[in-house]
């Protein structure tokens, strides 16, 4: 299979060799990918979906609108021999195309979204306000129909603005790593707090509703919803079971990229616990069939008694929204009570390190209740 390399935008031109042993120096030693799980190694709610949002990989949301049939997000597999893997790369985060008969509709849209926290932007080193600052995007891209695509890095804090970008004519079949440089600007806003602001989006389509022939690529620009990139190619969108897949997303400060900052599954799965957690084992699908690591407790035969308490793995987002399954059956709000299964489970108290839980109904002393939890507390 070959292997194209895209350059960076014509930004990069701006960027001088002499640059390159500073920008390195700076990173050593440092965590410097602000994007997290940007190797698709973890996916804790299952390994495939179709619904629009997170279903597979973690932090990257896949959106869909419109459709005719709904595309199908998953982790797969990189290829053994093939560039990323050769890389240290193992695992991608795919697209799969649904039959979309009606052909590209106006408000049609198929993309991956990532949200940062302000404060990580904001302390990360990157003077944003300046346009001789800079921080760089790179990833890794495959698509089974040759075209160019388009993504955006979106800012929402202040006043919204919008950084559009292209990968260029992809060979189908074929990974391509991708580069991006994106300067400062001083209209650019990042709090010191937890909400969402910096917003990257990768498209496979996004409809005209969405688009304009005068978009200008590379540049900075107030955000508005019907300019969020030129017009794009609805090759890709209008074949049946079209696939796109992405790797090795990292964000780094500076004007070059570097090679990928490879974590370990240990810390990627920590740093995305912040966001979402379950007690179910890592990639078992909430509402599963799953006895398996399930929150327990000895009934005492009272109502209103403790089922357990689901202590989280990490100091969470927010304050995460809670949803509570049979471990058996997957009835929401239900649990198990030994091989008999009952309703009326709640949650008690909610922080971001925990939550307890309770049942409105009696259950006999001596009997060990069950239940499984998902904790979300996502941008």
């Amino acid at each position: 299979m070959a292997l194209t390399t895209v350059s960076s935008d014509r930004l990069a031109t701006n960027v001088k060799t002499s640059n390159l042993g500073t920008e390195l120096s700076k990173k050593v030693g440092q965590k410097k990918n602000l994007i997290i799980n940007g190797s698709m190694q973890v996916a804790q709610r299952g390994t495939s979906s179709t619904t629009s949002g997170y279903g597979s990989v973690d932090r990257f949301r896949i959106q869909h609108s419109g459709t005719d049939n709904a595309p199908t997000q998953s982790q797969v597999d990189v290829a053994a021999g093939t560039t990323p893997y050769t890389l240290g790369f193992r695992k991608a985060s795919k697209i799969t195309n649904g039959n979309q008969t009606s052909g590209a509709g106006s408000s049609d849209h198929i993309y991956w979204e990532y949200y940062a926290e302000a404060q990580d932007i904001a302390k990360s080193g990157w003077n944003y306000l300046s346009s001789s600052s800079f921080v760089t995007l790179s990833f890794w891209i495959k698509s089974s129909v040759a075209q160019n695509f388009y993504g955006s890095v979106r800012t929402r804090q202040g006043t919204s603005q919008n950084f559009p970008f292209e990968t260029g004519s992809l060979s189908a079949d074929t990974w391509t790593k991708i580069t991006k440089t994106i300067p400062g600007n001083s209209n650019l806003q990042f709090d010191n707090d937890t909400a969402k602001n910096f917003q990257l989006n990768i498209m496979a389509f996004l409809g005209t509703d969405g688009t304009a022939s005068g978009v200008s690529l590379n540049t900075w620009a107030a955000y508005a919803a019907g300019t969020r990139t030129p017009d794009q190619t609805s090759t890709w969108y209008t074949t049946n079971s079209a696939t796109l897949e992405i790797t090795g997303v990292q964000l780094e400060v500076g004007s070059v990229a570097t090679d990928f900052e490879h974590r370990s599954f240990g810390q990627e799965l920590a740093l995305c616990q912040r966001y979402f957690t379950q007690s179910y084992p890592h990639g078992v699908v909430a509402g599963s069939n799953s006895p398996a690591t399930v929150l327990r407790k000895l009934a005492s035969g009272n109502s209103y008694d403790d089922i357990a308490m689901f202590q989280f793995p990490t100091e969470m987002r927010a304050v995460p929204t809670i949803v509570l399954y049979n471990p058996v059956t997957g009835v929401v709000n239900g649990f198990r009570g030994d091989s008999n299964n009952f309703t009326g489970a709640a949650i008690n108290t909610a922080t971001t390190r925990g939550v307890s839980i309770y049942k409105n109904t009696s259950v006999t002393a001596t009997v060990f209740m069950s239940i499984h939890a998902t904790a979300s507390a996502e941008l």
